[in-house]
């Protein structure tokens, strides 16, 4: 087994690298040629949970779960909020080849995911982007945007104005040619951007339907169980809605659930998983007007893909710790 750090999976997985690496691997999730039960949290004290993702890949032939504690608490001591460890195993014996920190790899992975999402929904001359959080995923949201719309605008807002300001000025100083601005107020950051991105731990609604511009496109990243959720119903209904994987979206997305259960959408309305869109039609926004949705919940395929990469890498650059069992 190889053991590989979470600075050396930083290195491995570059934003460009984990983007392609996802746009490949969704199709194949969408066409069922893959195996994935739905995620699974147990909790573990207070408002702490572990979630556990397990998986198989036929291409490239692997298996494996991720371990991953979401503590969110963890910000305000300086550490992530996501810590955990991806095991894979090789297909052929079964045969546990690598543990590898699933904290980065699992932050790169999402927003690579957003990339994917964006490239197909997004209008092409998006530039202003609006960031709803300042945490580690903001961090890799930007990597991600800036990948694959030609962004020169970044709001950056959250509850706290200290924070967000502090993410902007180490934000500035890795793209100095883009113009940063922060604020609490959520409503007036998301009013005229083309993107909006929210990467929080909300379990109440912080962005509302009525305060959505026609033509943007979001990202809706940040709540990952039932009892939470960033959007309103409102919001759910108004957009074209998109998704990483329909079974996990409708037992596990807050937002969604909340609004079949009301009545206000049927199964219906979700129009498509980012794995069925066909590049070469140019995704499905229909119109310049179109306020389009993606919701990420992300799946152990993303996972499972990236950590196969990045175990390859390292084995090329003898990157990582091997240990005999």
């Amino acid at each position: 087994m190889r053991i590989i750090s979470n600075k050396e999976v930083a290195y491995l997985l570059s934003m460009p690298k984990a983007i392609e690496i996802i746009a490949d691997v969704m199709p194949k999730a969408s066409a069922g040629k893959v195996n994935l039960p739905l995620r699974h949290a147990i909790e573990v004290g207070g408002p702490n949970l572990m979630g556990i993702m397990p998986g198989s890949l036929g291409d490239p032939a692997c298996y494996g779960v991720k371990l991953l504690s979401l503590f969110p608490g963890n910000a305000a001591v300086g550490h992530s909020s996501h810590r955990g460890a991806m095991v894979l195993f090789e297909a052929e014996y079964g045969a546990a080849i690598a543990l590898m920190d699933a904290a980065v790899l699992s932050a790169v992975r999402t927003a690579a995911a957003s990339a994917v999402a964006t490239n197909y929904l997004a209008r092409t001359e998006s530039s202003i982007l609006t960031l709803i959080g300042y945490g580690e995923q903001a961090e890799t949201h930007l990597d991600a945007m800036t990948e694959v719309r030609p962004i020169t605008e970044v709001r950056i807002a959250g509850r706290n104005a200290e924070k967000a300001q502090k993410f902007a000025d180490e934000s500035q100083r890795k793209y100095p040619n883009l113009a940063f601005t922060t604020g609490t107020d959520i409503r007036k950051a998301a009013q005229g951007a083309d993107i909006i991105c929210t990467i929080t731990g909300a379990t109440e609604p912080l962005l509302f339907g009525d305060w959505i511009n026609d033509g943007t496109h979001l990202n809706i990243v940040g709540s990952s169980i039932p009892s939470k959720r960033e959007i309103d119903e409102d919001l759910v209904a108004k957009a074209s809605f998109y998704v990483d994987y329909r079974p996990s979206t409708f037992a596990q997305a807050g937002e969604v659930m909340s609004a079949l259960e009301s009545g206000r959408i049927t199964k219906d309305h979700i129009r498509s998983e980012i794995g069925e869109l066909d590049r070469v039609a140019a995704g499905s926004r229909k119109s310049e007007n179109e306020i389009t949705l993606y919701r990420s919940l992300g799946i152990a395929a993303q996972d499972l893909a990236c950590a196969h990469f990045i175990l390859r890498q390292a084995e090329k650059a003898d990157f990582g710790v091997t240990v005999e069992f």
